[in-house]
């Protein structure tokens, strides 16, 4: 039954995109769907939102369709199917199917709802002009590097995690070492699989990027002296890895472009290996090294010197980064305090960025009384919101308001002042693994103190965020013209609520209530 609604998703995703043909590419990350396509003019937008299952559509260097954790995974693959399917028949000259021509369904959006998706997607379409810069282009590529090795280090994180704590309560102590093996084994070859993945974004062979990355966690290496000093199996992490197999995709097209054909499949791929290994031996593995080790020294100064400041900068400036599309080029730089240190203490405090946006969201349902669409909207996004899938809030609700969108900032930000403050006392946390957020990063989280208190230094914060995104968003993120233009009404129970002023407008919950206001069904 799970897969008929999965393969449902996919068949009415496919003829709103542009049908088989405008497809080229099938990816995804933990939560989006991402297709490369020929002609983004053929995406119809708006009926492609309305679809039950779509969290949200951002626009980037591929269409990405939110689908949420766990949805996409299943639903990505159902699409693929179809694609090969439809191309099949295509090859054989049958005709189209009858499910090929399928129009979606309708919007059946309120327009309140509508018209914040439109707003929300002229900004996004703005940013991504303005941010279209060469720089900001190469940060997403060399994200898109991480993105498929994220459920391996989320699945390795747990097991760590949970070897931590058996070992911390003495229990299974046989079982420690296998636990080790297997949460270690995939961290160890990362670089292989980074290497891999480089060459293949950036347009090499695969394999020899992972062949030149493979160099560096080579245990022989540390019989090699370079600048001085003997090299160490793993130096330089992923960035030395990703430099290496950026320069073998750079020495392949080089050779491809000068060797004669009939030589081309011997000698370019030893030309690739043997230059490329030689200057990452003698260069890349000590300059990188150099560079992660600053990474994993500055982070730490900050965050243990920083505090509250720090958190507080973090947290409150996360979310604009998720409004560009740049915060997964934060993850070389989780990915090496991981590799360095076991975990990320950047992480903790970044998903408070989305507590704000949960906590501004749960503001504007209950200011806006009488909108029905919005709410709806936020209804059936705030699940995934929980989770630490933001998008679907910021340009479905926050962003197109404006104020909500500054107010949901302050809630990440004070919810980062507490995990940073917290951790400046001794009880700093971190992150086993990248990828999840809200409730979901609780199984990751780890800390000299143990899992408890690291469990509620996280929810400390998280209530933070969620109290003061919803506190700053309900007093002081709409105007009086705001409320008029979205239909907002006064409760039952009170006085009319059409100011947006502390002195006017009425508690969270409405005058002489003392619950929360019971959702619309």
């Amino acid at each position: 039954m799970s897969d008929d609604k999965h393969r449902a998703t996919a068949e009415a995703i496919l003829p709103l995109v542009g049908g088989p043909a405008n497809i080229h590419s099938v990816a995804h990350c933990m939560t989006r769907l991402r297709l490369g396509l020929r002609d983004r003019s053929l995406v119809d937008e708006e009926k492609l939102r309305a679809l039950p299952a779509v969290l949200g559509v951002v626009e980037d260097d591929t269409c990405q369709i939110v689908l949420g954790p766990g949805v996409v995974a299943r639903v990505a693959p159902e699409l693929q199917a179809l694609l090969d399917g439809r191309r099949e028949r295509e090859d054989d000259g049958a005709a189209p199917g009858p499910d090929d021509a399928r129009e979606g369904p309708g919007t059946g959006a309120a327009v309140g709802a509508e018209d914040l998706a439109r707003r929300g997607a002229a900004i996004r379409a703005e940013a991504g002009a303005r941010n279209a810069t060469p720089v900001k282009l190469v940060l997403r590529r060399i994200a898109n590097v991480f993105v498929p090795l994220i459920p391996a280090l989320i699945g390795c994180g747990i097991v760590a995690g949970v070897n931590g704590a058996l070992t911390n309560l003495g229990w299974a102590p046989g079982l420690a070492p296998a636990l080790t093996a297997i949460s270690s084994g995939f961290m160890s070859l990362l670089a292989v699989f980074v290497g891999y993945h480089t060459a293949k974004e950036f347009g090499g062979t695969p394999v020899l990027g992972g062949a030149v990355a493979s160099v560096t966690v080579y245990a022989g290496v540390s019989k090699v002296e370079a600048f001085g000093h003997h090299l160490a199996p793993g130096q330089g992490g992923v960035i030395g890895a990703l430099a290496a197999a950026l320069l073998a995709v750079r020495v392949e097209r080089w050779s491809r472009r000068v060797m004669p054909d009939a030589l081309d499949v011997l000698l370019t791929p030893t030309v690739t290996v043997l230059v490329t290994g030689l200057a990452t031996l003698f260069g890349l593995m000590f300059v990188a090294g150099e560079v992660s080790t600053a990474i994993g020294v500055l982070a730490t100064w900050l965050l243990s010197h920083g505090g509250a400041l720090a958190g507080m900068v973090l947290g409150g400036l996360f979310l604009p980064l998720v409004m560009l599309g740049l915060h997964q080029a934060l993850i070389p730089i989780h990915t090496t305090l991981i590799q360095q240190q076991g975990s990320t203490e950047l992480l903790p405090i970044l998903a408070m960025a989305g507590a704000g946006q949960v906590g501004c969201a749960v503001a504007v349902y209950l200011r806006l009384r009488g909108n029905a669409s919005i709410r709806a909207t936020i209804r059936s996004a705030l699940p995934a919101g929980f989770l630490g899938v933001g998008e679907p809030l910021i340009y479905g609700v926050s962003l197109p308001l404006g104020r909500p969108f500054v107010t949901a900032c302050l809630g990440g930000a004070c919810g980062g002042a507490v995990v940073g403050l917290l951790g400046q006392l001794g009880a700093a946390i971190g992150s086993t693994a990248i990828g999840p957020s809200g409730w979901a990063l609780f199984p990751l989280l780890t800390g000299s103190r143990g899992l408890g208190v690291s469990a509620a230094v996280y929810a400390a914060g998280l209530v933070t965020g969620y109290a003061t995104g919803l506190l700053a968003t309900y007093y002081f993120g709409f105007t009086r013209k705001m409320l008029d233009e979205l239909g907002a009404r006064a409760p039952k129970h009170g006085p009319a609520t059409e100011a947006a002023t502390p002195a006017d407008a009425p508690g969270p919950f409405g005058p002489g209530l003392d619950s929360p206001a019971v959702p619309e069904s």
